[in-house]
């Protein structure tokens, strides 16, 4: 039973916007809605409101077309007859963009607060359902978190995924270049032109990567539209020019979700009438399936520990067995794109493939915000087309795209991409290179100080410790740009653009202790992905005798609401949640 968290919330559950329309006492907010053209007249204060939050930025290529989104999903609902609360919620931020600096701290934290911000939205200015827009890494997960803890009648739309670039590009063809320009293998002409031409215009990164795998897995949850993660937010105007302009599917989509509240709203069917541990177990088993980013195990265990249903890593691992990777989208095949998977069938297409042609445990009886049953929802899905989406002994790997490793290194689990690593290194047995920042890292293999045959250690990275376990694309696209057979271990989490043998979330994390602070420069590591074990190869004495000298971690920032996240945060075993959500008082 997931507890309140207050009786105010209770109320709104209960009464909606009446809680403030139905009492005089209030007409002095009913004055306040008139003047802010919420309603045209007092007498307005008996329909129906909705609030619409949206998370337009130009910060983000994802964001920066959800206003024009948004507009028209207020027209439909003032059409509609409701009255419409439009905001927009900050801290949206682009993982691109604050890659690589001290920045990307602050990316992960983001969802807490973005949750946070919704929450004093809907409590304050109390709505009878809610509609959240958003697109990209964070903001998607703290949209579907937020409506689980407040659980009054919402749903969640995206902006939609961006073409690939004229060449066949996306933005990780950018950082893998910047590693190869680093190396002398291509030019800085050539180099620049990838910049100009791999992320042509609006939309979600176009690859299977954080943004675009929570977006398709909001649909498996239930919680949004079918089409949500694979309809493109533009379309070609002229390629050749590099001219989009938005598409019109993206339109009727985030207009068909004001109808959609509308139902909703009326039966009062809320978050959690919809999200089960079943429907987790399948937004996992797509994941799986697709190879869809790491960070969704971050994201999907702090929604459960959210909802207050029981999840761990143990059950992806099972999951992960029963699950063959039925299709691969870039970084972990880099000519394939989501507008690839959009006309292969899109996630209704996976999901029948697994339901039909796999032993994946899929429950097709879960529901979504249409009231369907997921049978239903992919019974008139297209077979799969042997390319983009394939089964039986063609699968692209007979277990899932994401495996969790145990061992002395990980006691309480790592996580790999398996869809996007080379099968010669999938067993893997090298001398530890130590770095206590990424930055180092990533400098030492630009350098060519590491090369094949070694693992790069890269620590107090993870929640507290970096903080805010902050995401790691450059080393990554430095190895895989430098062509070394290397592999990269870390405590900090990895863009769902990585590939190669790249193990994050190593948990618990340094800054709290764990294995991974007592790895020296030199120490013997192997990974073995088939066994799922991630072991330091050292004797169980110097192991013990390392602890016992390891020194107490100090908090990195002082100051500010992300030393306050630092305090407050757990490993990612628990999905970077805070202690509050995983064990309320």
């Amino acid at each position: 039973m997931k507890k309140l968290l207050h009786s105010h919330l209770r109320s709104i559950q209960e009464k909606g916007s009446k809680l403030i329309t139905e009492k005089e006492n209030f007409l002095p907010a009913i004055s306040l809605m008139k003047a802010a053209g919420v309603i045209k007249r007092v007498r307005d204060k008996k329909k129906p409101f909705v609030t619409v939050i949206n998370s337009y930025t130009n910060h983000i290529p994802g964001h920066c077309h959800l206003d024009a989104l948004g507009r028209r999903l207020v027209e439909r609902l003032k059409k509609k007859g409701f009255n419409v609360w439009y905001c927009n919620i900050g801290s949206a931020i682009c993982d691109g963009i604050a890659m690589g600096h001290f920045g990307m701290r602050y990316s992960l934290p983001s969802r807490e607060l973005i949750a946070d911000q919704i929450e004093s939205v809907i409590c304050a200015h109390p709505p009878d359902g809610w509609i959240g827009i958003g697109n990209c890494d964070k903001i998607v997960p703290a949209m579907l978190n937020a409506m689980v803890r407040l659980n009054i009648p919402a749903l969640y739309i995206s902006g939609g995924p961006m073409l690939a670039g004229k060449e066949n590009t996306d933005l990780i063809s950018v950082f893998e270049g910047v590693g190869k320009y680093k190396r002398r293998k291509i030019s800085k002409k050539e180099l620049t032109n990838l910049a100009e031409t791999s992320c042509p215009g609006a939309g979600s990164c176009s690859g299977m990567f954080t943004a675009n795998t929570m977006n398709c897995l909001a649909e498996v949850l239930g919680f949004s539209l079918p089409g949500n993660g694979t309809i493109l937010a533009e379309k070609w105007v002229d390629k050749e020019k590099g001219i989009t302009t938005l598409n019109p599917e993206r339109i009727r989509l985030v207009e068909k979700a004001g109808d959609v509240i509308e139902c909703l709203v009326k039966n009062k069917v809320r978050p959690l009438d919809i999200l089960t541990r079943e429907s987790i177990d399948n937004a996992f088993l797509a994941d799986l399936a697709m190879g869809g980013s790491t960070n969704t195990i971050l994201h999907l265990l702090a929604l459960s520990f959210e909802a207050k249903i029981k999840y761990s890593l143990k059950r992806i691992g099972f999951l992960s067995k029963k699950t063959p990777t039925v299709c691969k989208v870039s970084p972990s095949r880099k000519e394939v794109h989501i507008e690839d998977l959009h006309r292969a069938g899109g996630v209704p297409a996976i999901l029948k493939a697994l339901s039909k042609y796999t032993r994946a445990p899929l429950s097709l009886e879960a529901k979504n915000v249409l009231g369907q049953g997921l049978k239903e929802w992919i019974e008139k899905a297209p077979e799969p087309d042997g390319n983009i989406i394939r089964v039986g002994e063609n699968v692209f790997f007979p277990t899932g795209g994401i495996s969790i490793l145990y061992g002395n290194l990980a006691p309480q689990g790592a996580v790999v991409k398996t869809a996007g690593v080379e099968k010669e290194m999938l067993c893997f047995k090298g001398r530890a290179v130590c770095f206590d920042k990424e930055e180092e890292a990533t400098r030492a293999i630009w350098e060519g100080k590491i090369k094949s045959g070694q693992i790069a250690v890269i620590r107090y990275e993870g929640p507290k410790g970096g903080p805010g376990m902050p995401e790691m694309l450059s080393p990554t696209s430095a190895i895989s740009g430098t062509k070394i057979k290397a592999a990269l271990i870390t405590d900090g989490r990895f863009s769902g653009g990585t590939r190669g043998l790249a193990v994050g979330h190593i948990s618990p994390e340094a800054a709290e202790g764990g294995p991974l602070a007592i790895v020296k420069n030199g120490d013997l590591m192997e990974i073995d992905v088939k066994k799922r074990k991630i072991d330091l190869l050292i004797s169980q004495k110097e192991f013990e005798k390392r602890f016992k000298s390891l020194k107490p971690f100090k908090l990195k920032v002082k100051g500010g609401w992300l030393r306050r996240y630092s305090e407050d945060v757990l490993s990612a075993s628990f999905g970077a949640a805070m202690k509050d959500v995983v064990s309320p008082d």
